[in-house]
């Protein structure tokens, strides 16, 4: 028997650690050869493992969560005999990939850890009060409080008691019978006056989620771009009774292909309305303080999955027809939301589109998807009466369908004067649907 030490592989160009999200294995388990092992993230994906040999598990890197630098052990698998060759070479070359000393933590990733060493007079009392605190019993972070029983104070019997249980309603609560004993019949009039509600029912216990994995990055990069980002929000109102109408019109005559939604109209127009706002197709790199403004529209799609929120890409947007869009929109949602979208269809967006659909709201401030410099998000389209002025001049009350579209930019980047002028430009386009559609 030996033991072979897996060591993790370089999983993607630029990689230095990835994170633990799930292990297929435990300690003691027998894996297989290519055997399913663990599943990593990076920054772009994440990845199967799988064992490059057959043997028992006796040691894994960590729990899910933990991060594992390149080049370092994943696992140590017990197996019989020898480990082929080819294995051992690519498993060592792996090892020599790994950094002498870990890396330092990022700035704002700095635990900060103070230790006092002989404390003077001055300091007696806080060291005294520190250690009466360790020496308190400690409290479990998931025990919810325990409120103080108020039905054991009161009279009644114990079918009235399980009743008034079984109903959630505080016995403390209804008024008892002359005797100062709840009675069936003092809870049939309580029932009957209050229809039974006796506040919110019983506190759930506490429960603490480990955020890990893709959330873990969600969080990160949002509070990147909000750390770093100075960002402002422009809204503005625009009737899409017409374009709601064509896009009726549109898919009364699809044939076989897509039924199309607001988005690829959107995108279409947004793509027409770029060329002449250069500032707002562009990524800022921080670092080196240059601004590069994209010729092609590669739209980030904000959707939402089961492991959180992911961004594929359309590429090339401003080079598809809306059927070619929708095509795309709903290829990409779909290995977004299986799991299958590569790294590639995950990144490089220059800019981004956030619909969330009927649950748009009335207007929302989305969050720039660093490092481009603006995020654009169609809201609810609702239905209002408005003034309308008809072709003899004269104004009249119309049912009208209007939709609030909402930008936030990097104010470092983009003035709130052309984040509005390209959004009435927008505007203009989707109450004339016609100039989308023209070549």
């Amino acid at each position: 028997m030996a033991k072979f030490t897996f060591n993790l592989p370089d999983i993607g160009e630029g990689i230095a650690e990835a994170e633990i999200v799930a292990w297929h294995v435990q300690v003691g388990d027998r894996i297989e050869e290519d055997g399913q092992l663990a599943d990593m993230m990076t920054d772009k994906a994440t990845v199967e493992m799988e064992s490059p040999v057959t043997g028992t598990v006796v040691e894994v890197a960590g729990e899910v969560g933990d991060v594992v630098a390149i080049g370092g052990m994943l696992a140590v698998i017990e197996v019989e005999g020898e480990v082929p060759d080819d294995v051992a070479e690519e498993n060592e070359a792996a090892a020599e990939a790994a950094p002498e000393t870990a890396p330092a933590p990022k700035s704002e990733e700095v635990e900060t850890r103070i230790e006092v060493e002989n404390p003077d007079a001055s300091d007696q009392e806080d060291a005294a009060a520190a250690v009466e605190e360790k020496a308190a019993p400690a409290q479990s972070p998931t025990a919810a409080p325990q409120p103080a029983s108020h039905d054991a104070k009161v009279l009644a019997s114990p079918a009235v008691r399980k009743r008034a249980k079984d109903l959630g309603i505080d016995l403390s609560h209804v008024k008892p019978h002359e005797d100062g004993r709840v009675r069936h019949a003092d809870l049939d009039s309580f029932i009957a006056y209050s229809g039974g509600y006796s506040g919110s029912g019983a506190a759930r216990a506490d429960e603490e989620i480990k955020v890990i994995g893709l959330r873990k990055r969600i969080a990160e990069n949002m509070a990147a771009a909000k750390r770093n980002i100075p960002h402002f929000t422009y809204v503005e109102e625009t009737d899409v009774t017409a374009l709601e109408e064509t896009r009726a019109q549109l898919n009364a005559n699809r044939g076989d292909r897509p039924k199309l939604t607001m988005l690829p109209l959107m995108i279409a127009a947004i793509c027409r309305t770029l060329p002449d706002f250069p500032m707002i197709n562009a990524r800022f790199d921080d670092e080196a303080r240059v601004v590069t403004r994209h010729g092609s529209v590669h739209l980030g799609m904000a959707t939402m999955t089961d492991n959180g929120l992911m961004v594929p890409v359309i590429r090339d947007a401003q080079g598809m027809n809306l059927w070619q869009l929708a095509r795309e929109i709903t290829r990409l949602a779909e290995a977004a939301r299986d799991g299958t979208a590569t790294s590639g269809e995950l990144s490089g967006s220059t800019l981004t589109i956030t619909s969330l659909g009927p649950l748009g709201g009335v207007a929302t401030t989305p969050v720039i998807n660093r490092p481009e410099v603006a995020i654009i998000g169609p809201n609810r389209i609702i239905e209002r009466p408005m003034f309308v002025t008809g072709s003899d001049g004269q104004e009249r009350i119309e049912k009208r369908k209007l939709m609030n579209i909402s930008i936030s930019c990097d104010h470092r980047v983009v003035d709130g004067y052309d984040a509005a002028a390209f959004v009435q430009e927008l505007k203009k386009m989707l109450e004339a649907p016609a100039t989308i559609l023209a070549g």
